[in-house]
């Protein structure tokens, strides 16, 4: 089994929190993910002590970390830092690297980054972003689990307010699924969805789609929606013929992150899931 963590838009700055983040720590020791994807928005306006705080709670979990930037990853106010170099502090502070891949026994994740210096809040994929994810699927196992981790959502926030996808954001589909990909994670929107592409982009011929994991806030106070001042976190467990994604909420009782609600779906050439006996 591989199990991930999902964290998403820490925000690092003034809406921050702190007693938050350390769960975080102590959900990473209790857990024990062999990675954790964190999809961006990392800062909250991109400053250098930001992103040394957010790099410091980075390497402090101790396990490898996907990370991919957000908007909020790029200087909003200083103009000329914004078009002249967007993304120096990111990759001093946190990775040189803007798209990825790992490698891990049971999944390969390629980390593509959805921000653009021109667009101010809403992303994009390019296409020799699809080429680059599809050449490094194009290599993998045939059992791995192809995971695909990005800033910005593929589908609508779950309360349909604002948080519009993406633009190509179905073409992008098309081609994650064309090279076998089974899962992808994003933030942005400060709630959490949990479901299918098919929810959204019903498709001819296609009668599972792609698992859509969307984190909310995991270490800030802006919370949206349902979650509005909530935190919350994912853990996604990839198995030979299922994947199993367990919601985590924020317990200021308990101080820990506690799970409040689990999805599984099957994997492969399955389009159901194996009966079993209750445990």
């Amino acid at each position: 089994m591989t199990r991930l963590l999902h964290i998403s838009d820490l925000h690092f700055g003034p809406p921050f929190l702190p007693d938050v983040s350390e769960g975080v720590v102590k959900a990473v020791s209790r857990l024990g993910p062999d990675a954790v994807v964190a999809t961006g928005d990392l800062t909250q306006r991109a400053k250098r002590h930001q992103f040394a705080a957010a790099a410091e709670f980075l390497r402090t979990l101790e396990v490898p970390v996907v990370v991919t930037p957000g908007n909020h990853d790029v200087p909003l106010y200083r103009v000329w830092e914004r078009f002249a170099g967007p993304y120096r502090l990111y990759r001093a502070h946190v990775s040189p690297e803007l798209d990825s891949v790992c490698r891990l026994p049971g999944a390969v994740i390629v980390a593509l980054n959805s921000t653009r210096r021109f667009t101010f809040t809403n992303g994009r994929i390019r296409r020799w972003q699809l080429r680059f994810a599809d050449d490094a699927f194009r290599t993998a196992p045939p059992r791995a689990a192809r995971v695909v981790a990005t800033h910005h959502h593929f589908a609508p926030p779950p309360d349909f307010e604002g948080g519009n996808v993406m633009p190509g954001a179905k073409r992008a589909l098309r081609a994650f699924k064309a090279c076998g990909v089974e899962l992808v994670l994003a933030g942005h929107m400060h709630r959490s969805y949990i479901g299918s592409s098919l929810d959204f982009f019903p498709g001819e011929g296609d009668s599972r789609g792609i698992v859509v994991v969307q984190c909310g806030t995991t270490t800030s106070s802006r919370g949206r929606g349902r979650e509005r001042f909530r935190n919350t976190l994912n853990v996604i467990d990839i198995d030979s013929d299922r994947l199993r994604i367990v919601h985590c909420l924020w317990s200021p009782s308990s101080s820990s992150f506690v799970p409040v609600s689990e999805h599984v779906f099957p994997r492969g050439d399955r389009l159901y899931l194996e009966p079993s006996e209750p445990s």
